[in-house]
Protein backbone atom coordinates (compact mmCIF):
# COMPACT_ATOMS: atom_id res chain seq x y z
CA UNK A 1 0.00 0.00 0.00
CA UNK A 2 2.83 2.35 -0.78
CA UNK A 3 1.61 5.84 -1.67
CA UNK A 4 3.21 8.46 -3.91
CA UNK A 5 4.54 10.36 -0.89
CA UNK A 6 5.91 7.44 1.07
CA UNK A 7 8.65 4.92 0.57
CA UNK A 8 8.04 1.18 0.70
CA UNK A 9 7.74 -0.94 3.81
CA UNK A 10 10.55 -3.41 3.15
CA UNK A 11 11.61 -6.52 5.03
CA UNK A 12 15.38 -6.94 5.37
CA UNK A 13 16.24 -10.51 6.35
CA UNK A 14 19.18 -12.89 6.11
CA UNK A 15 18.00 -16.41 5.37
CA UNK A 16 19.58 -19.80 4.78
CA UNK A 17 18.88 -21.71 1.58
CA UNK A 18 16.46 -23.92 3.54
CA UNK A 19 14.47 -20.94 4.85
CA UNK A 20 15.85 -20.38 8.35
CA UNK A 21 16.56 -16.93 9.82
CA UNK A 22 18.06 -18.24 13.07
CA UNK A 23 19.51 -21.47 14.30
CA UNK A 24 17.83 -23.58 16.98
CA UNK A 25 17.50 -22.33 20.57
CA UNK A 26 17.55 -18.60 19.85
CA UNK A 27 17.36 -16.79 23.19
CA UNK A 28 19.07 -13.99 25.14
CA UNK A 29 22.79 -14.64 25.04
CA UNK A 30 22.37 -16.74 21.90
CA UNK A 31 20.22 -14.36 19.87
CA UNK A 32 20.85 -15.99 16.48
CA UNK A 33 20.51 -19.55 17.78
CA UNK A 34 23.15 -22.22 17.45
CA UNK A 35 25.05 -21.65 14.19
CA UNK A 36 22.84 -18.73 13.17
CA UNK A 37 25.73 -16.27 13.06
CA UNK A 38 26.70 -17.83 9.72
CA UNK A 39 23.73 -16.00 8.20
CA UNK A 40 25.41 -12.65 8.79
CA UNK A 41 28.94 -13.26 7.53
CA UNK A 42 28.11 -11.06 4.52
CA UNK A 43 28.13 -8.07 6.89
CA UNK A 44 31.92 -8.38 6.97
CA UNK A 45 31.84 -6.51 3.64
CA UNK A 46 29.48 -3.76 4.78
CA UNK A 47 32.12 -1.01 4.61
CA UNK A 48 33.26 -1.97 1.10
CA UNK A 49 32.07 -1.04 -2.39
CA UNK A 50 30.73 -4.57 -2.82
CA UNK A 51 27.05 -5.41 -3.45
CA UNK A 52 26.76 -6.25 0.26
CA UNK A 53 28.16 -2.82 1.13
CA UNK A 54 25.56 -1.22 -1.13
CA UNK A 55 22.71 -3.17 0.48
CA UNK A 56 23.97 -2.29 3.97
CA UNK A 57 24.17 1.44 3.13
CA UNK A 58 20.65 1.38 1.70
CA UNK A 59 19.33 -0.29 4.86
CA UNK A 60 21.11 2.34 6.97
CA UNK A 61 19.29 5.10 5.09
CA UNK A 62 15.79 3.85 5.91
CA UNK A 63 13.61 6.36 7.74
CA UNK A 64 11.84 4.17 10.30
CA UNK A 65 11.87 0.62 11.62
CA UNK A 66 9.09 -1.88 12.34
CA UNK A 67 10.16 -4.74 14.57
CA UNK A 68 8.42 -7.70 16.07
CA UNK A 69 8.39 -7.79 19.86
CA UNK A 70 10.49 -10.95 20.10
CA UNK A 71 13.19 -9.54 17.82
CA UNK A 72 13.14 -6.25 19.74
CA UNK A 73 13.69 -8.03 23.05
CA UNK A 74 16.35 -10.43 21.72
CA UNK A 75 18.25 -7.42 20.33
CA UNK A 76 18.34 -5.82 23.78
CA UNK A 77 15.85 -3.24 22.49
CA UNK A 78 18.81 -1.81 20.53
CA UNK A 79 19.28 0.43 23.57
CA UNK A 80 16.65 2.69 21.99
CA UNK A 81 18.50 3.35 18.71
CA UNK A 82 18.62 0.87 15.84
CA UNK A 83 20.31 3.28 13.42
CA UNK A 84 20.56 7.05 13.00
CA UNK A 85 17.93 7.76 15.66
CA UNK A 86 15.02 6.66 13.45
CA UNK A 87 11.68 5.86 15.10
CA UNK A 88 11.22 2.20 16.08
CA UNK A 89 7.67 0.82 15.99
CA UNK A 90 7.42 -2.48 17.87
CA UNK A 91 4.47 -4.58 16.73
CA UNK A 92 3.21 -6.49 19.75
CA UNK A 93 0.07 -8.23 21.02
CA UNK A 94 0.27 -6.55 24.42
CA UNK A 95 1.79 -3.31 25.66
CA UNK A 96 2.12 -2.64 29.37
CA UNK A 97 1.53 1.05 30.15
CA UNK A 98 4.44 1.00 32.59
CA UNK A 99 6.89 -0.41 30.03
CA UNK A 100 8.26 2.56 28.12
CA UNK A 101 11.13 1.68 25.77
CA UNK A 102 14.22 3.87 25.51
CA UNK A 103 14.86 6.37 22.75
CA UNK A 104 12.50 6.58 19.81
CA UNK A 105 10.93 3.15 20.30
CA UNK A 106 7.23 2.65 20.97
CA UNK A 107 4.85 -0.30 21.16
CA UNK A 108 1.96 -0.57 18.69
CA UNK A 109 -0.70 -3.28 18.90
CA UNK A 110 -2.53 -2.78 15.58
CA UNK A 111 -0.70 -3.78 12.40
CA UNK A 112 -2.40 -1.22 10.14
CA UNK A 113 -1.79 1.58 12.64
CA UNK A 114 1.83 0.47 12.98
CA UNK A 115 2.31 0.63 9.20
CA UNK A 116 0.61 4.04 9.00
CA UNK A 117 2.76 5.53 11.76
CA UNK A 118 5.97 4.10 10.29
CA UNK A 119 5.19 5.40 6.79
CA UNK A 120 4.44 8.85 8.16
CA UNK A 121 7.66 8.89 10.18
CA UNK A 122 9.81 7.71 7.27
CA UNK A 123 8.41 10.21 4.77
CA UNK A 124 9.76 9.37 1.32
CA UNK A 125 12.35 6.94 2.70
CA UNK A 126 11.80 3.21 3.06
CA UNK A 127 10.63 1.60 6.29
CA UNK A 128 12.83 -1.29 7.43
CA UNK A 129 11.15 -4.41 8.87
CA UNK A 130 12.89 -6.86 11.23
CA UNK A 131 11.48 -10.10 12.59
CA UNK A 132 9.52 -13.02 11.17
CA UNK A 133 6.40 -12.29 13.23
CA UNK A 134 6.23 -8.65 12.14
CA UNK A 135 6.89 -9.58 8.51
CA UNK A 136 4.13 -12.19 8.50
CA UNK A 137 1.63 -9.83 10.18
CA UNK A 138 2.38 -7.04 7.69
CA UNK A 139 2.19 -9.46 4.76
CA UNK A 140 -1.18 -10.84 5.88
CA UNK A 141 -2.50 -7.29 6.32
CA UNK A 142 -1.35 -6.23 2.84
CA UNK A 143 1.05 -3.69 4.33
CA UNK A 144 4.39 -5.18 3.27
CA UNK A 145 5.54 -3.77 -0.07
CA UNK A 146 8.92 -5.39 -0.62
CA UNK A 147 11.28 -8.03 0.72
CA UNK A 148 15.07 -7.79 0.60
CA UNK A 149 16.22 -11.35 1.27
CA UNK A 150 19.92 -11.92 1.87
CA UNK A 151 20.06 -15.54 0.74
CA UNK A 152 23.12 -17.09 2.33
CA UNK A 153 24.70 -20.21 0.83
CA UNK A 154 24.28 -22.41 3.88
CA UNK A 155 21.80 -25.03 5.10
CA UNK A 156 20.97 -24.73 8.79
CA UNK A 157 18.67 -27.76 8.87
CA UNK A 158 16.64 -26.51 11.81
CA UNK A 159 15.84 -23.32 13.71
CA UNK A 160 13.38 -20.45 13.16
CA UNK A 161 11.82 -20.13 9.72
CA UNK A 162 10.80 -16.87 8.07
CA UNK A 163 7.55 -18.00 6.45
CA UNK A 164 5.88 -20.50 8.77
CA UNK A 165 2.44 -19.02 9.49
CA UNK A 166 1.16 -17.27 6.36
CA UNK A 167 -2.00 -19.28 5.78
CA UNK A 168 -3.14 -20.87 2.53
CA UNK A 169 -3.42 -17.83 0.25
CA UNK A 170 -0.95 -17.67 -2.59
CA UNK A 171 1.35 -14.65 -2.54
CA UNK A 172 2.89 -13.60 -5.84
CA UNK A 173 6.26 -11.84 -5.96
CA UNK A 174 8.15 -9.95 -8.66
CA UNK A 175 11.94 -10.05 -8.54
CA UNK A 176 13.05 -6.44 -9.01
CA UNK A 177 16.75 -6.73 -8.15
CA UNK A 178 19.41 -9.41 -7.75
CA UNK A 179 22.91 -8.65 -6.46
CA UNK A 180 25.50 -11.42 -6.25
CA UNK A 181 28.30 -11.32 -3.71
CA UNK A 182 30.61 -13.74 -1.97
CA UNK A 183 28.48 -16.46 -0.29
CA UNK A 184 25.26 -14.38 -0.50
CA UNK A 185 22.69 -13.29 -3.06
CA UNK A 186 20.67 -10.18 -2.25
CA UNK A 187 17.18 -10.60 -3.73
CA UNK A 188 14.64 -7.79 -3.70
CA UNK A 189 11.04 -8.76 -4.37
CA UNK A 190 8.00 -6.56 -4.84
CA UNK A 191 4.84 -8.08 -3.40
CA UNK A 192 2.11 -8.25 -6.00
CA UNK A 193 -1.32 -7.17 -4.75
CA UNK A 194 -4.30 -9.53 -5.29
CA UNK A 195 -5.55 -9.24 -8.87
CA UNK A 196 -2.51 -7.27 -9.99
CA UNK A 197 -0.91 -8.42 -13.23
CA UNK A 198 2.77 -9.35 -13.36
Amino acid sequence: METETSGPIRLYMSMSLDGYIAGPDDRPGQELGRGGGRLFSWLDDRESDSPSGQVYREASETGALISGRRTFELAGRWQGDHHAGVPIFVLTHDADDGDIPLGNARFVTDVDDCARQARAAAGDRAVMVHGAGAAQALLRAGQLDEMEIHLVQVLLGTGRRLFDHLGEDHIELDLVRRLEDRDVTHLRYRIRRPGEAA
